[in-house]
C-alpha cells in the first residue's frame, strides 16, 4: 500500500464512501458516508450509530501503519514504506449493540511532516499515541507528542497509550512499568501490543472507542459539535417498522 499525502482534514463522515476493514486513499468528492440498503439501492440502511474520528501518532518506525493494518485488514506487512502526510483507514466495531464507526487517520512520524500532523488533531475523538519498547528514544518523544495533541486537539480527546513491538521483549529497551506510569501520570489508557502478532490491537483501538462512548453516555461530549471528532449516524424505517440495518456483528467488522 502506497501512503499519500491526503488533503486538509475535512469533518468526520464527509466526502467518502467507506467499506468497514479497508485502507483507501481519501478522496475530496462530494458525497455523503452511508451505504445502500440490502437489495434496496434507492433507501439507506443504518451506516453507523456514531463515527468516531482517530488520530495516530508517533516517532517514525514505531508501527503506527502496521497496527493500522492490522486492525482494518488483520494482516501484518513486514516492509512498510514511510507514510508521506498522512494515510487513512475505517472499520465498523460494535459498542453497546451499536455499530460504531472508527475513521482512523495514520500520520507520519517525521519532524518534517509535524506541521501536517497538527492539523489533523484538531476535530479527533481519540488518538493512539505509540512508541517502540524496542527504542528508547521513542518513548522519551512520548511527552513531546503529548504536548502537541493537547494543545492542538480538544481537551476531551481520548488518548491511549501503545508500546508496539511487545513480540521483541527480548531486546525491550522500555519496561511494561515505565509504559504504565507515563499513562498515569499523563491520565492516559495503557496497553502493550503487537501489530506483528496482532496482541492487544483490536483491543486498543476498541477500548478507545469505549472510552470515547462513555464520554458521551456521559454528557462530556456535544455530540451536535462534529469538531469533537463525533458524528452522529442515522436509521431508516424498514417495512416491519424496526430500524434498517440495525443489527451488527459483535466486536468485528460488517460488510
Amino acid at each position: 500500500m502506497k501512503a499519500f499525502t491526503a488533503p486538509h482534514p475535512a469533518a468526520p463522515g464527509s466526502n467518502r464512501i467507506e467499506s468497514s476493514g479497508t485502507r483507501r486513499r481519501f478522496s475530496s468528492q462530494p458525497g455523503s458516508l452511508r451505504t445502500a440498503a440490502a437489495g434496496r439501492s434507492d433507501r439507506p440502511t443504518m451506516s453507523y450509530a456514531y463515527l468516531f474520528k482517530y488520530i495516530i501518532i508517533g516517532d517514525t518506525g514505531v508501527g503506527k501503519s502496521c497496527l493500522l493494518l492490522q486492525f482494518t485488514d488483520k494482516r501484518f506487512q513486514p516492509v512498510h514504506d514511510l507514510t508521506i502526510g498522512v494515510e487513512f483507514g475505517a472499520r465498523m466495531i460494535t459498542i453497546d449493540n451499536k455499530p460504531i464507526k472508527l475513521q482512523i487517520w495514520d500520520t507520519a512520524g517525521q519532524e518534517s511532516f509535524r506541521s501536517i500532523t497538527r492539523s489533523y488533531y484538531r476535530g479527533a475523538a481519540g488518538a493512539l499515541l505509540v512508541y517502540d519498547i524496542t527504542r528508547r528514544e521513542t518513548f522519551n518523544h512520548l511527552a513531546s507528542w503529548l504536548e502537541d495533541a493537547r494543545q492542538h486537539a480538544n481537551a476531551n480527546m481520548t488518548v491511549m497509550l501503545i508500546g508496539n513491538k511487545c513480540d521483541l521483549s527480548h531486546r525491550r529497551a522500555v519496561s511494561y512499568e515505565e509504559g504504565e506510569q507515563f499513562a498515569k501520570e499523563h491520565g492516559l489508557v495503557f496497553m502493550e501490543a503487537s501489530a506483528k502478532t496482532a496482541q492487544n490491537v483490536e483491543e486498543a483501538f476498541i477500548k478507545t472507542a469505549g472510552t470515547i462512548y462513555k464520554k458521551i453516555q456521559d454528557g462530556i461530549f456535544d455530540v451536535s459539535n462534529e469538531s469533537n471528532g463525533i458524528k452522529v449516524g442515522y436509521a431508516v424505517p424498514n417495512s416491519s417498522g424496526g430500524a434498517a440495518g440495525s443489527s451488527s456483528q459483535a466486536g468485528g467488522c460488517c460488510s
